[in-house]
């Protein structure tokens, strides 16, 4: 070790200088060795290079080795394939446990309810030198951004479609909302996904709204029971109704029909009393005394019999029988 030290020793420190001259030279070779290692860089598969000389960018740099000038040029490799979540109305502690915000997850719906809305916004990087250096904080305008774009479209959604059917319309306005508002700053992000993790009423006012959801319950229940009803009802009523109206017509045709027997029977007599009055007299007599007499009580007296005592025969209830011929 000591020959190789003399060695070197004579190779870089011999002169006038000495060791003092040699440690000079060596320092500069290794500052030249450093400067030449620090020019080159490496852009990742995931990243982009986005080198900047006196604070102005001068190149957009793709995945592989490159070349930059030490000193003079600073290189940033943001993650441009990577999605990047953003957290709303939560944060999740060391446990990976969400603990609520209240500040951010507290929104107002549409009809003046209060909601916890709790939220996951997901981006990537579309171009990376506005992402870089046209928005300061772009974490903290992303959230909030994406912040004022759920307020928005909660703000003209009722509270029964946030909490069930509406969440898909929600998440896709609030994506486009948000990815305007970003592009209107120019970003250079793109919004992928908005994920609504949870929707519901806040602690304090849970127990009112299992009650409003428990009156709504009954009320469609009632509802379906009147339309089971009217459903029963109506088509037996007017069955019922076409029943009557088809009685009372047959009732009219039966007795229409009846009439024109009547008369054409009363014209069929009138004909024949005007051939013989005295033969239709006496058979309309007889026929209405044969309809007449058998209903009423009969007594039979002898015509021979010109005074005295009146012979009086009464007839009993059994000898009242229709069609019966007394002498």
């Amino acid at each position: 070790m000591q020959d190789i030290f003399k060695k070197f020793e004579r190779k870089f420190g011999g002169g006038g200088g000495g060791p003092i001259k040699g440690l000079k030279t060596i320092i500069a070779l290794g500052a030249i060795v450093l400067f030449f290692v620090s020019a080159f860089y490496t852009v990742a598969p995931d990243e982009q290079g986005v080198v900047k000389r006196f604070g102005e960018v001068v190149r957009v740099t793709n995945p592989g080795p490159h070349f930059r000038v030490p000193i003079l040029e600073t290189v940033y490799k943001p993650q441009v394939t990577k999605v990047h979540p953003v957290a709303i109305g939560f944060r999740r502690d060391p446990s990976g446990r969400a603990q609520v915000l209240p500040r951010e997850a507290l929104m107002l719906t549409g009809d003046e309810n209060i909601l916890q809305v709790e939220t996951v916004v997901q981006y990537r990087i579309q171009d990376a030198k506005a992402y870089l250096f046209n928005v300061a904080s772009i974490e903290a305008t992303i959230k909030k951004s994406s912040e004022a774009a759920i307020r928005e479209v909660l703000g003209k959604t009722n509270v029964d479609d946030a909490l069930t059917t509406g969440k898909q319309q929600i998440q896709a306005e609030t994506q486009a909302n948000a990815q305007a508002i970003l592009d209107s700053y120019d970003a250079g992000v793109e919004i992928t996904t908005v994920q609504l993790k949870d929707v519901s009423p806040p602690k304090e006012v849970v127990a009112a709204f299992k009650d409003v959801a428990s009156a709504k319950e009954d009320r469609e229940r009632l509802i379906r029971q009147a339309q089971s009803y009217e459903n029963d009802i109506i088509p037996r009523a007017k069955g019922q109704a076409a029943q009557t109206v088809n009685e009372a017509e047959a009732f009219a045709q039966a007795r229409v029909a009846r009439a024109e027997g009547e008369a054409d029977r009363f014209l069929k007599q009138l004909k024949e009393y005007r051939r013989g009055k005295n033969v239709i007299r006496k058979r309309i007599y007889i026929e209405t005394m044969e309809e007449i007499l058998p209903k009423m009580d009969k007594v039979i007296i002898e015509g021979s019999i010109a005074g005295g005592i009146l012979p009086y025969l009464p007839l009993s209830p059994a000898s009242r029988v229709k069609g019966n011929v007394e002498k």
